[in-house]
């Protein structure tokens, strides 16, 4: 099953203690697209400017992302330029050109509007409300928001979520929006404004899922080497819904198979910079390293 998502895709510069890359490809939606593609098709909508290089159209047109909802406007390219420490957890931000994104208003494709599965990237409040008013009775709306949104537009945050059924966000965001430094109590309180679960994304210690019935931590993969935390949320999410959309279920041990692979996808990620790793993949290195979670977590009851 399909699965649409709204969001950004931009030209990112970026350097960490072991490298740099300048004007690579990026955005929210399209690390989402490319991480969700390897398990079910993707419908992109989003916007670009004429400035966008034909080869990163063509690394989008190698996965299954149907890019009809892929705006092309006249202008340049949203582009971010960021650098990490050696704390890899948080990115500086040294420069952002919104340029076309400044002015994006999502369109959606009427082919796209009967979309069971659907995923409103990290845009304005706004926006995601906009596109949950184009789509057909969708069987699930998970979203991310940041500390932007969270900070400037709160009031129309909260009334986006009463339409979202799993809230994608962070640890830091998590308190910030609900007024709770325990994220159990947060997540309690924004489920009075309307979610079913969070998904709460914590760097290198990995996701903690929190439904109303039911908890499950995931760790991170621990990894020898990373390059290049961005994108890593994203791809991350692009797992856990692809993974949601391919089985076609929201049961708990399902959801719980959607935060591994989540967390799968996120791994690969960081592996090197932009989407150098993440675009190379296949089914076997997936469910390989997904099998390798497994055995990371497994242990033996008390007799």
């Amino acid at each position: 099953m399909s699965i649409l998502v709204v969001g950004s895709v931009a030209m990112d510069s970026v350097k960490t203690p072991f490298g740099k890359i300048d004007n690579a490809l990026g955005g929210s939606a399209t690390y989402f697209s490319v991480s969700a593609s390897y398990f079910s098709p993707v419908k992109l909508v989003a916007v670009i400017g004429e400035d966008f290089p034909k080869k990163y159209l063509d690394v989008l047109k190698k996965h299954d992302i149907d890019l009809s909802g892929l705006q092309k406007v006249k202008g340049k390219t949203f582009r971010w330029k960021g650098q990490y420490t050696y704390d890899l957890n948080q990115a500086e931000t040294l420069d952002t050109q919104l340029n076309v994104f400044a002015h994006f208003s999502p369109n959606i494709p009427e082919q796209y509007k009967k979309s069971e599965y659907v995923f409103l990237g990290n845009i304005d409040p706004e926006l995601q409300l906009e596109v949950l008013k184009q789509v057909k009775n969708p069987k699930l709306v998970a979203c991310d928001t940041m500390n932007y949104w969270i900070s400037s537009k709160k009031p129309q945050l909260i009334k986006t979520l009463k339409k979202v059924d799993i809230l994608v966000i962070n640890e830091a965001e998590v308190r910030e929006l609900a007024g709770e430094s325990n994220l159990v109590k947060a997540s309690k309180k924004i489920f009075s404004w309307g979610p079913k679960a969070l998904v709460i994304k914590r760097g290198e210690y990995g996701a903690l899922f929190v439904g109303r019935n039911h908890i499950f931590s995931a760790p991170a993969y621990p990894l020898e080497k990373v390059f290049d935390p961005t994108g890593a949320g994203d791809s991350f999410a692009g797992g856990f819904m692809g993974y949601l959309a391919k089985c076609r279920s929201l049961e708990d041990h399902d959801l719980r198979r959607a935060i591994v692979f989540g967390s799968v996808m996120a791994s690969f990620n960081v592996e090197d910079f932009s989407l150098n790793k993440l675009r190379s993949l296949d089914w076997e290195k997936i469910t390989d390293r997904f099998h390798q979670f497994k055995k990371l977590t497994h242990f033996e009851v008390l007799k």
